[in-house]
């Protein structure tokens, strides 16, 4: 469960304040938050993460107020709570498919059970690359990847910056579903922030900013 209220945030160099609706979702809620660039929207994302701390405000996931908790604490619960999918891939480039995805687990102190991490490639069609490092793996299998890292670990929350911009629409529609189904299967909120208005109609919840 999500909860904001009265979310400020500026940036020292700027003048400017970003003022943000006030967020509800209960267990399992999605939402998708639309608007243009330069409107706040990873901003926004970075604040639900625990990323960046607002000038006012609350946040609140499972009844407790992130922005109360010690920075180790802080780092420690988006580790194991929550999911995030970039725009750009952050994987181990050194790395193969399989050992990112232990390295993920390690990183949120969950058991490591090779027969999960084989269950997820499968589910999102990389098995066969497992062993391939991440240099060979084209931007729709970097894409899938990313997603991987993002809920190996069961997290509460899934958050998604611009996860279908670059995509053409059989691709927009597949990462969309594949993050719904995701968040369904660990029971989390999917939070999905993007300009992109082709996937509106996979949400029941939307604000726009």
């Amino acid at each position: 469960m999500i909860t904001t209220k009265d979310l400020t945030f500026s940036y020292k160099q700027e003048a400017h304040t970003f003022s943000f609706p006030d967020i509800v979702l209960k267990e399992q809620e999605n939402l998708l938050i639309l608007g243009k660039s330069g409107i706040g929207k990873t901003t926004l994302l970075h604040l639900l993460a625990g990323l960046l701390k607002p000038n006012g405000g609350s946040i609140f996931i499972d009844d407790l107020d992130i922005n109360s908790l010690s920075a180790n604490k802080l780092d420690a619960f988006r580790g194991k709570n929550i999911g995030l999918v970039f725009q750009k891939n952050h994987a181990v480039r050194s790395l193969t498919v399989f050992k990112n995805l232990q390295a993920r687990l390690f990183l949120s102190r969950k058991n490591i059970k090779n027969t999960v991490i084989d269950g997820l490639l499968e589910e999102l069609d990389l098995i066969e690359y497992k062993n391939r490092r991440i240099s060979a793996l084209s931007e729709g299998q970097l894409q899938r990847l990313g997603i991987a890292m993002s809920v190996i670990h069961n997290p509460k929350v899934i958050l998604a910056d611009e996860p279908t911009s670059s995509l053409d629409d059989e691709n927009c529609k597949i990462v969309i579903e594949l993050l719904k189904k995701q968040a369904e299967k660990n029971n989390a909120n999917l939070v999905v922030i993007t300009h992109d208005h082709r996937i509106k109609s996979f949400f029941q919840n939307s604000i726009t900013l």
